[in-house]
């Protein structure tokens, strides 16, 4: 069946849809993007329209179908020790945690397919001796989540990884698996990973000494981004530390936090 180009009306539907379902703002830039992840979906239940498709997500009878598109229509590039200065400074803070006998917890908000998560584990594994931690990765696409409890990448994903960290803790494929990476399996044994949407009231999470929600709010718009940032703050424990990207603030969003250092902010003690 021949789809027909999707029109300014059903982009702007899509743009509605993603905004609701995860509070993301899409620019008008993005048609394409939208055509071409969505287009096999259409073809998978055989549509022919853009409109059709909007109207099989908007009877609520197909939720699995929803958490399709909303994975498609979600971006998530990441990398291994992306933002390096991030995680220097987690290991400051591992180091001057780990004669404490409470865990140490600390919360990849928007983990994408895992590097972020499997990164915090590395610098902690290599830290805090006896001290127990653990690490929880939350990511609205349950695609990437399925990634990530795989762990398994390509050698490029993985090309900034500390070397003493690469042969410690990734193991090299071979055969099928050539140019990939797998994380040793203790290592992935100390991150879970769970769905969770930022956008909405959020499951019991705990409370962390650090969270990352890093280079993602760029999608929302303010007033999201005042929400986001108040359910995340509040899972912080008093004195925690909040990442965000080196590109984003939280100068004129919260009061909850103050600046530390450019990017990282600290709930008050």
């Amino acid at each position: 069946m021949q789809v027909i180009p999707i029109s300014d009306a059903e982009f702007a539907q899509f743009q509605r849809f993603i905004f609701e379902a995860a509070g993301i703002s899409m620019a008008d830039a993005k048609k394409a993007l939208v055509t071409g992840r969505l287009s096999k979906r259409l073809a998978a239940h055989q549509l022919g329209s853009f409109g059709a498709y909007f109207k099989l997500l908007s009877s609520r009878q197909h939720p699995d179908e929803v958490q399709m598109a909303v994975d498609l229509l979600t971006t998530n590039e990441t990398y291994f020790f992306r933002e390096i200065k991030h995680f220097e400074f987690l290991r400051t803070q591992a180091l001057a945690a780990r004669s404490r006998p409470q865990p140490y917890r600390v919360w990849s908000a928007a983990s994408s397919s895992g590097e972020e998560a499997y990164s915090m584990a590395m610098v902690l594994a290599d830290c805090m001796q006896t001290t127990p931690w653990d690490i929880l990765g939350t990511d609205i696409s349950t695609r990437v989540l399925e990634g990530a409890r795989r762990a398994l990448y390509s050698m490029e994903r993985g090309r900034h990884i500390p070397p003493e960290y690469l042969k410690r803790f990734c193991r090299k494929g071979t055969g099928n698996y050539d140019g990939h990476l797998l994380v040793d399996t203790q290592l992935r044994s100390r991150v879970v990973f769970r769905h969770a949407n930022l956008n909405a009231p959020l499951p019991e999470l705990g409370k962390f000494d650090i969270v990352f929600l890093r280079n993602v709010m760029i999608y929302f718009n303010n007033d999201t981004k005042r929400e986001v940032v108040a359910r995340v703050i509040s899972t912080l424990k008093p004195g925690g530390y909040f990442c965000v990207g080196h590109s984003e603030s939280l100068n004129d969003i919260t009061q909850a936090v103050q600046m530390v250092m450019p990017s990282i902010y600290q709930k008050a003690a």
